[in-house]
């Protein structure tokens, strides 16, 4: 045999669909179809009062259950959802942070329920808080005891569910939130180490384990449509790992050393504006995980092409199935050793991404590790986004359809009467509080209560493994708010840093001029400079665009009242009635905006406050246009990439109510 092909094809990566909705009876038969059509392995999207640790009767979970991901409350739930699914068969992905534990606990109480033992299961917990912090705000606990959690989880992952990737540092959304390469790579080694060091300081696993524990750090990353550079950053995160293991951490067995990595590949790239060209960039992107062997991805799940518009349905997420199938099926790409070895482009790439990427690392380190210099990583990911968006604006950085060939011809995908995406039958939350309150009302209580207690308990002692009194409430009953708030009441509340204050001023003013002197005409005008109130109602913590409104708002001369992610409709309309401002800008992308923003639109007329209302999200045609019957004076959503030409336009809002004011 040649060396230039394999004794045999490699097999093909894990295929995953992320998938979820509604509840866990219409998720478990999306589940089984997907498996039907091939799929090799579950990639369970939850939703967001479950991501963090809510039940579906809190009040912050209005507007949410069910519409990004599945609703589990308990484990009835989590039985539901994986019924008829052999889990001591089945590789189970559950992109699930702060409230990672529990799930887990739910997931072994399913299998043991059902005769699997915990030894057998197979899967991954993403279990990466930091970047919860850093970019997608699905927090629930403050940074030192979540970092504890994640280290009881790998402990007891490694002693008791071997195969059990316990966290899967995520890179992915540090892209998403504008991270560089060098940025994705620096900032996600450093979390790693961080989990790594966390685990050593809390001594549950034997020294002679511990090359396991870095062995089942997994890495969940980003592939963007720069096809050449992904594949150089890959490598260069793969090369950087091993050298960390070795000798940071004294691993030697090759085995325990490989970058294990699965993928989701870019969505911050695709576009609400012919959206049919997303098809494409998914292509290339998926190419950027698979060409190079020796940094090919374990597990692969695609985005569907009308992400940028809603919730894809499952025809969409078919068809990313499908081009993952004739990726692996068709094309010869398992046939070769790595096709990049040897190359003085891939070489050259690496080396400059290495160095740019291990200057960063001390940077972090100089700020005391990964936890301690999450508000310095947010800053520079605010930064780095705002630059990323200039460019396009500038039409520097071309987005095809967006800023460059915008002529099109309409695209049958959306002529559909459902606009080419999926609609969660809006009865679900009312049936998930009715159901919350029949299980409530059949349960153990006193053996709830009893459990609880103990999980205090042990939250309350550092040094007692968080995992057992965990199961033993999910296998009582407990919901997914009880455990939850257990830990809030033992660890606090916490805020994240929003990075808007910690960013420095743009180093391209020359775009930002004439905006300048509107804002510094009307704030003349009104007698005061305008101040905007930048708002997140419900659970929906991707903040990026929320963020850079602010921050370009900010460095348009405008006064910004930013407190970040997830705030509930009476908060906001409080603070804008306590901050006096002239605007008021809503950001949401998880689909709740026809329930929170006519409520928050509602309580500020109430309060008083005649200000007028923006909002920007992932809003259908349609729902645009009874927000604005609701009152809302412009709706944003991702086709509307010119942020100053937004910003204009509220001036001009701002300027017609102070002469609409002085009119009256």
């Amino acid at each position: 045999m040649s060396d230039h092909r394999l004794p045999q094809p490699d097999r093909p990566w894990v295929m995953r669909t992320y998938a979820g909705h509604s509840d866990a009876r219409r998720s478990n038969e999306l589940y089984r179809k997907n498996l039907a059509k091939g799929q090799t392995g579950l990639s369970v999207a939850f939703d967001l009062p479950t991501q963090t640790g809510y039940d579906p009767d809190h009040v912050l979970a209005r507007g949410e259950v069910g519409k990004v991901g599945v609703s589990v409350a308990h484990k009835g739930d989590m039985h539901q959802l994986f019924d008829g699914i052999p889990l001591d068969e089945m590789n189970t992905s559950m992109t699930i942070n702060a409230t990672a534990a529990w799930l887990l606990g739910l997931y072994v109480t399913v299998a043991e329920e059902n005769g699997v033992d915990r030894s057998q299961l197979k899967g991954t917990t993403q279990n990466d808080i930091i970047k919860e912090y850093l970019s997608r705000g699905t927090y629930a606990f403050p940074p030192e005891p979540s970092m504890r959690l994640i280290a009881d989880m790998v402990a007891f992952s490694v002693n008791e569910v071997p195969s059990w990737n316990p966290t899967n540092i995520c890179s992915y959304h540090l892209q998403e939130a504008g991270a560089t390469p060098v940025q994705e790579i620096a900032y996600a080694l450093c979390t790693g180490i961080a989990v790594l060091d966390e685990v050593k300081a809390r001594g549950q696993v034997a020294d002679e384990d511990f090359p396991k524990v870095f062995g089942r750090i997994s890495f969940f990353v980003n592939a963007g449509i720069r096809l050449v550079e992904e594949i150089a950053k890959l490598r260069t995160m793969s090369a950087l790992w091993q050298q960390i293991g070795r000798e940071r951490y004294g691993v030697t067995d090759e085995k325990m050393l490989r970058f294990r990595y699965g993928v989701q590949v870019n969505s911050l790239g695709l576009t609400e504006a012919q959206p049919e060209n997303n098809i494409q960039r998914i292509v290339l992107e998926a190419l950027a995980v698979t060409l190079s062997r020796d940094a090919r991805a374990r597990a692969i799940q695609l985005p569907a092409w009308n992400e940028a518009m809603g919730l894809p349905r499952p025809w969409d997420q078919q068809w990313s199935l499908r081009i993952q199938q004739v990726l692996a099926n068709e094309t010869d790409l398992l046939e070769y050793p790595d096709i990049f070895e040897g190359s003085v482009v891939m070489e050259g790439l690496v080396a400059e991404l290495t160095e740019g990427a291990r200057a960063e690392m001390a940077v972090v380190e100089e700020h005391g590790g990964a936890v301690n210099a999450v508000p310095y990583m947010k800053a520079r990911l605010v930064e780095s986004h705002r630059e990323r968006v200039a460019r396009i604006e500038a039409g520097e950085q071309k987005v095809i359809g967006q800023n460059s060939f915008t002529e099109t011809e309409d695209s049958p995908l959306t002529a559909g009467a459902d606009g080419g995406i999926l609609t969660p039958d809006p009865e679900v939350e009312r049936e998930r509080v009715e159901a919350l309150a029949e299980w409530k009302g059949e349960r153990d209580e006193s053996a709830v209560r009893a459990a609880l207690e103990d999980l205090a308990k042990a939250a309350a002692d550092d040094g007692v493994n968080i995992m057992p009194a965990t199961i033993a409430a999910a296998k009582a009953g407990a919901t997914t708010g009880e455990w939850a708030q257990t830990m809030r009441d033992v660890f606090g509340a916490y805020r994240a840093p929003t990075g808007v204050d910690g960013a420095s001023a743009p180093s391209e003013r020359e775009q930002m001029e004439e905006i300048r002197r509107a804002v510094d005409a009307t704030s003349e005008r009104i007698g005061h400079r305008i101040k905007i109130l930048v708002g997140k109602p419900g659970l929906d913590g991707h903040s990026n665009g929320a963020e850079q409104v602010a921050l370009r708002a900010r460095d348009v001369g405008m006064e910004v009242i930013y407190q970040g992610i997830r705030l509930t409709p009476e908060e906001i309309a409080e603070s804008a009635l306590q901050e006096d401002v002239d605007v008021v800008g809503l950001s949401i992308l998880s689909g709740s905006h026809l329930e929170l923003i006519p409520e928050v639109v509602r309580l500020l007329r109430d309060e008083g406050v005649e200000v007028p209302v923006v909002v920007g999200g992932i809003i259908p045609v349609a729902d645009a246009e009874r927000l604005r019957e609701a009152g809302v004076a412009g709706v944003y959503t991702p086709k509307d990439f010119d942020v100053n030409k937004i910003m204009g336009e509220i001036v001009e809002l701002v300027g017609q109510r102070a002469g609409a004011g002085a009119a009256a």
